[in-house]
């Protein structure tokens, strides 16, 4: 990709730095949680009912949290790969009379607090609709290159403008529509719902990608890392390498073939009225 000397977006918030504070003991535990919490009681002299206050979610030590460094390149090539979405996401919603309100992208390391729960490494990047912001720990580039076998550029820019798709579903209704279809569904349903989501943001990370071309920010390769990044992360994939075996009814992202064709149709039309993964129910 053509990301260098390119301007990027102010929106990101860098947490790398902040720490995760806080007991941390969980209050699930039962009768066991109850008495190391009396244990502690008896030992600080703490009333029990304060502990028990204080033991809830961790809470982060906000101290650190700020810009990015001017000087970080996977920062920089992040801040560039998402000032590109927001150009063209602004240009698609100026043309339907809409104005675009971007995310903010959290780059975090290991754990971080978001409105939608604890978010961990393990959980790979995810869209928090409930305060409109990206989480993503850079590690998981990492992954995506060693453990998936999907390197390059493009395929990193992939991940991150399928996590913005979810934003722009959040803008348009989509998401809040499917989570209360979700409640009322049987969990195949439900899984099945979200599949949908998860293919319509991968479609919009496809409108996103052929915006890109027409401006330029692609290089040769780059269509073919995005499309190697979507079958590496298919749900039937990664079943397979950690059960030895696919469960279709528990997909919640969709098949390799499913996210490369949906990647691939947001690619090839560059508009939105493309992605409707919901035709027909």
């Amino acid at each position: 990709m053509k990301w260098q000397d390119r301007q990027g977006s102010g929106n990101i918030e860098d947490r790398r730095g902040a720490r995760m504070g806080g007991v941390g003991l969980p209050l699930g535990g039962g009768i066991g949680g109850i008495v190391l919490i009396l244990a502690i009681s008896f030992l600080t002299g703490t009333n029990p009912l304060d502990l028990i206050g204080g033991l809830s979610a961790p809470v982060e030590d906000t101290g650190t949290i700020g810009p990015p460094p001017a000087d970080d390149p996977q920062a920089k090539f992040i801040s560039v790969v998402l000032g590109d979405t927001e150009d063209t996401w602004r240009e698609v919603f100026s043309s339907a009379g809409e104005a675009y309100v971007p995310p903010t992208l959290v780059l975090f390391s290991d754990a971080t607090q978001s409105a939608c729960g604890l978010g961990q490494s393990a959980m790979g990047p995810f869209y928090c609709p409930e305060d409109q912001k990206v989480y993503l720990d850079v590690s998981f580039f990492r992954d995506l290159d060693t453990r998936f076998g999907a390197p390059g550029d493009f395929a990193q820019a992939y991940v991150v403008a399928h996590e913005v798709g979810h934003h722009v579903q959040t803008l348009l209704g989509v998401s809040g529509k499917v989570r209360q279809a979700r409640e009322r569904a049987s969990e195949a349903q439900a899984n099945a719902l979200s599949v949908r989501m998860e293919l319509r943001a991968d479609c919009y990370a496809g409108v996103w990608g052929s915006h890109a071309a027409r401006n330029g920010l692609l290089e040769t390769g780059d269509v073919e890392e995005g499309l190697t990044a979507a079958a590496a992360i298919g749900d039937d994939r990664l079943q397979q390498q950690s059960r030895g075996r696919v469960v279709p009814e528990s997909f919640t992202h969709g098949s390799s073939a499913d996210r490369v064709q949906w990647f691939r149709r947001g690619l090839e039309a560059g508009r939105v009225n493309a992605c409707d993964t919901f035709a027909g129910i």
